[in-house]
């Protein structure tokens, strides 16, 4: 029987909005979700139809999980679907998050809270080092890729290049490096594309960018920062760290670094898209009409790549040269994390005074690093279990 276009947005509507609170794990988890529902138990997309897309997804800006939402909506229900998909999927963790967000700036700096924010930020730095170790394993696919992200460590951290400069010259002179040898740019693996078309994307930042100075931020500069920011992120909520660290604490210095991770530890506590860091991050700066603003500009974007750049897929992977130019910025992206995962590491584990690590920041990140790397425990489970380690050691009189 045939179903009415009211009975299929009532059904995406609260398939999404399930998948929205239940949701932690990240995009892998997310993804698996949707497979379980809308494959095997719904069949509303066939598997093969499901990959197709899981792979266009890997192509194109934002979060992918969040376009897998959006993808399945348009095909079971039309423009109409892929609004109530992506909304429904989206608004439980910018609902969760600006709540926090409220109790983050009502209460963050009271000493009964300040502990738990200490502990968390170590098991984040394992969180960040667990996702750059996976993202490294398939961006580094041969000695020659391997040697382009040792370049663009050099870059980074030696002449202090611009990261968007840096990205570029890696991708294009390693794309004539890879062309040249006519060897080791195998384009096949679609988990590659998790990171490439990340710094494919960042290229446009130069053009993009917002100059601000000052934490007064109006909103009109935080939705445009926020629109670039959707408009050129690629692959996952973590690489969103090397984007904010980069500007909104070294550049702009609308946040401090503090600030920073904080908001990665709520992202990562929340359910659903990580990207939800941005409603934290606008509340920050410009309250409630700063967390919608910072909340529409990162995510519009997917909704409107996901249906206009599909089209351009095919020809992306039939091209050596794209190919090529993918593999080798995937590796400069790796390389970039690395980067701003020591700088985070120095500033979470580092004290002015002998001897110079905080012993108890250092046990949380190496316990929180073999349980993520070792066991899979889930990103939520160790932040909570570092809050709680924070607030133990708060109480027997410990102070960093």
């Amino acid at each position: 029987m045939n179903k009415s276009a009211s009975e299929r947005l009532g059904e995406l509507a609260k398939l999404f909005l399930k998948l929205g609170v239940i949701g932690f794990g990240g995009p892998v988890a997310h993804i698996a979700m949707m497979e379980d529902e809308v494959v095997k138990r719904r069949h509303w997309l066939t598997r093969q139809h499901f990959l197709d897309l899981l792979g266009a997804t890997n192509l194109i800006p934002g979060p992918n999980s969040t376009e897998m939402a959006i993808h399945v909506g348009y095909i079971y229900a039309g423009w109409l679907g892929l609004i109530v998909s992506g909304v429904c999927f989206i608004l439980p963790a910018v609902l969760i998050t600006g709540g926090l967000a409220w109790v983050y700036v009502s209460y963050g700096n009271l000493p009964q809270v300040a502990p738990l924010l200490y502990a968390i930020k170590p098991a984040v730095l394992a969180v960040i080092i667990n996702a750059l170790w996976g993202l490294g394993k398939k961006a580094v696919k041969t000695q020659k890729l391997l040697i382009i992200a040792f370049g663009v460590v050099a870059l980074l951290m030696l002449l202090k290049l611009n990261e968007v400069v840096a990205l570029l010259i890696g991708g294009v002179l390693g794309m004539i490096w890879l062309q040249a040898g006519g060897k080791g740019n195998q384009p096949g693996d679609k988990a590659n594309f998790l990171i490439a078309s990340l710094a494919t994307g960042t290229t446009l930042k130069a053009t993009a960018a917002v100059g601000v100075s000052t934490v007064n931020v109006s909103l009109w500069k935080l939705g445009l920062f926020f629109l670039k920011v959707g408009s050129v992120l690629f692959g996952g909520g973590f690489v969103l760290v090397a984007f904010l660290q980069g500007e909104l604490v070294q550049e702009y210095g609308w946040l401090t670094q503090q600030q920073l991770l904080d908001a990665i530890a709520i992202g990562q506590f929340t359910p659903g898209p990580i990207l939800s860091t941005a409603t934290f991050i606008g509340y920050i700066l410009a309250g409630i009409p700063g967390a919608i603003v910072a909340t529409v500009g990162i995510f519009i974007p997917s909704f409107a790549f996901t249906v206009a750049l599909n089209p351009l897929v095919p020809r992306l992977r039939a091209s050596k040269w794209t190919a090529a130019f993918l593999d080798a910025v995937n590796v400069s992206a790796v390389a970039l994390m690395a980067v701003v995962t020591v700088q985070l590491g120095m500033a979470i584990l580092t004290v002015p005074k002998a001897p110079f690590l905080d012993i108890f920041a250092v046990a949380i990140a190496l316990i929180s690093a073999v349980l993520v790397i070792r066991y899979k425990i889930n990103a939520a489970w160790l932040i909570l279990g570092a809050a709680l380690m924070g607030w133990v050691a708060f109480i027997l009189g410990y102070t960093p």
